[in-house]
């Protein structure tokens, strides 16, 4: 099996993007140039409440979210976004056990199967080496072919 891979279906996926309103951000980052930055802001403009979890960044304000020093600190979610190594994976399963969260989530690039034992164990979907970002553009058709939305960005000189 690789596991660089998850046996998520589209439908899953779906299914996930559909019933989750509260996402923590593990490893949220308050420069807009990181990845978390951008998934955090794109999916809080389709409408879920994001909240960050960076101890570095604690009590600061990130795209209108405290943000919080450990996941406990934020209260009840339904799913946990992962912006960390796959070795700190396993410790972030266990507190999205511990505060109620029904998916585990880890970003792209990060794999760990003893993170998706943990949380299976306790009823939690898993999705590892994917991004929330680019499946809910994939699954909405807000992707264009070249994995952009080619209306927004051009190299074509405008004609004047």
């Amino acid at each position: 099996m690789n596991t660089l891979t998850t046996e998520v279906s589209d439908r899953q996926l779906r299914d996930i993007l559909r019933s989750v309103r509260r996402i923590a951000v593990v490893g949220a980052s308050t420069n807009w140039k990181r990845p978390s930055f951008f998934v955090m802001k794109y999916l809080s403009q389709k409408g879920y409440q994001m909240l960050p979890v960076n101890p570095r960044a604690a009590g600061q304000t990130l795209l209108g979210e405290t943000v919080q020093a450990k996941l406990a600190d934020v209260g009840p979610v339904d799913m946990v976004e992962v912006f960390r190594r796959g070795e700190e994976a396993p410790a972030i399963a266990e507190e999205a056990v511990q505060c109620g969260a029904k998916v585990l989530w880890l970003q792209i690039g990060v794999v760990s199967e003893e993170a998706r034992a943990i949380a299976e164990k306790n009823g939690l979907q898993v999705v590892m080496n994917r991004c929330p970002k680019i499946e809910y553009s994939r699954l909405w058709g807000e992707l264009g072919w070249q994995g952009i939305n080619t209306g927004v960005i051009s190299s074509q000189r405008r004609h004047r």
